[in-house]
This record gives structure tokens, sequence and C-alpha cells, in this order.
């Protein structure tokens, strides 16, 4: 098996460019979105519309793999995204969720370390101590100090991220847009269930709902879902991961500039400095990992 050392190029920087503006417009459209429907009505909606565009392209997982894909689906459809969409709805901006999310690259790590027995040098768990000291830094700006809930809402959505994303390593034969949509049919139930209970009345107010919200639920499933991971899926096809994680920090850098040009975000210092410390913690690991990925010698197989 061989693979490519020399990076992204050309076209696929353009793709990474693609996803990472997916990505980052998900912040504010969804956003928008949650003025009209609750956060986990409006996670159930997303999961629903990209559910049925998947069903064509799902392959039922292997023989054993049903526990973990529940696992999987309940920490990353149920908790990570119901979490993270009341954290975008309780914060006064885009800015520090956008930020605050990438905490789960960090907590990936450590989890890999202590379910998966994965070890990592001094300098990543730096890096780790590096992006944790950015949150605390960034819950002192004022516009975070004014929405506490979103802050912690977004951390434990982080860590759900984080475990679902572990869990994630050892599933087997199932390719993005299967995974995508097994995860979706698995959510959307459980997630209707919790709205009916801590929304009430939510689902019948749907009729009310303008284009607004439902091009936000539109935008999650399609151009957030469907296209940021589909392309993504097509880069990880070509080049080692280590190789595209590096480039993705450019979603949240996005989400700042969106939430400053049109949420009206105004991000202190300690927010920018703070921000800074989380980015410029990922961005090592990511780069650690890059680094160690390149010294995996591969020698090419003949079949």
């Amino acid at each position: 098996m061989t693979t490519r050392g020399g990076g992204l190029g050309g076209r696929d920087l353009l793709l990474v460019l693609l996803i990472c503006l997916a990505w980052a417009g998900n912040f504010l459209t969804s956003a928008l979105a949650l003025r009209e429907i609750p956060p986990f009505l409006f996670t159930a909606l997303r999961f629903g519309i990209l559910g049925l565009a998947l069903i064509p392209l799902m392959k039922p997982p292997a023989q054993g793999q049903w526990p973990r894909l529940f696992a999987v689906a309940i920490c990353l459809g149920l908790l990570h995204f119901g979490l993270s969409f009341t954290a975008l709805k309780l914060a006064g901006d885009l800015s520090s969720p956008a930020i605050v999310m990438q905490s789960y690259v960090p907590m990936t790590a450590l989890l890999g370390w202590v379910m998966l027995g994965e070890r990592f040098g001094w300098r990543t768990g730096l890096a780790i101590a590096v992006s944790f000291g950015g949150v605390l830094v960034l819950g002192f700006d004022p516009i975070v100090l004014d929405h506490p809930a979103s802050l912690i809402s977004m951390l434990i959505s982080a860590v759900f991220l984080a475990l679902a994303t572990v869990l994630m390593k050892p599933l087997k034969g199932l390719d993005v847009f299967s995974q995508q949509g097994w995860i979706a049919w698995i959510s959307v139930l459980p997630l209707l269930a919790i709205s009916e209970v801590i929304e009430p009345g939510a689902i019948a107010r749907l009729t009310n709902v303008s284009w607004v919200g439902w091009v936000g639920a539109a935008y999650a499933a399609f151009i957030s879902s469907l296209l940021g991971h589909g392309l993504f899926y097509v880069l990880v096809k070509r080049h080692p991961i280590a190789q595209v994680t590096p480039w993705l920090l450019i979603s949240p850098v996005l989400a700042v500039v969106l939430g400053i040009v049109f949420w009206g975000d105004r991000p202190g210092p300690r927010l920018l400095v703070g921000g800074a410390m989380v980015l410029g913690g990922v961005l090592i690991i990511a780069l650690r990992a890059l680094a160690k990925s390149r010294e995996v010698v591969r020698e090419p197989t003949e079949i």
C-alpha cells in the first residue's frame, strides 16, 4: 500500500476550503434557525432530512457492529449535536462556540490514551494543556461570562464528540454515507422524545417556522453533513488523515469572521487570546500526528 507524502495541493486545497466554508457557515445558518426551532427538535430535523437523503446509499454494518454503532449514534447524534446546538442557542456570539468546539481534539487524544492505550509525547501533552488553558482564558471574556451555560454545554458536547470519535475507530465496513445514515436514523426518535419533554409544544409550532428555520435545517443536513463530510471522506481516501486535519482549523477561523460580519460579534482580548491558545494547541496536536504518520514507513505490496 502506498500513500502520498507530498501533502495537499491545488484541487485538494480547494476541497478543504469548501469543507471549511460549509462547516463555518453551519454555525451562522443554524444560529439563525435556532431563533425559531429549539435545539433538540432542530437536531432531529437535521437528522431526519439527512437520513431520508441517504437511504439509497446506506449499507448494513458488519455482524457484531450494531452495539458500537448505537453507542456512537447516542454520543454523536443525540448528545453531541443536541448539546452543541443548545450551546449555540444560549451563546451571545458565534465565535466562542466555534472555538470551544475544537477542544474535542485534545479530549480525543486523552480518551485515546485512556481507552485505547494510544501514547503521545510531551509536546502533544503540552499542546493539550495549552488548549485547555485557552478554554479557561476564553471563559473569562465578558461575552462568555454572560452566557456560562453555553460554554458548559459546548464543553460537554465536545466530550461526547471525542468519545464518539474514539468509539468510531474500531467500526469496520461502513463508508461515511452509511455511517451518517445509520447515526441519523438511530438518533431521530430519541431526539424527538427529548424535544417533546423539554421543549413542549415545539413540534406543533413547526407550522409557524419561517423559511429561515427550514433552510437552516436543510443546510445542516445537505451542506454541512452531506457535502462537508462527503468531501472530507474523499480527501482522507487520497491522503493520510493527519495531512488533512491541520487544514480544518480554517473552519473555526471562518466562523469567527462570519460572526463578526453577520452576527455582530466583537471578540474581546480574552476571547482572542484564549481562542489562539485553543487553536494553537489543536494545530500542534494535528502536526504532531502528521509527523508521526510520516515516520511510519509503508512498503509497497503487489497484488
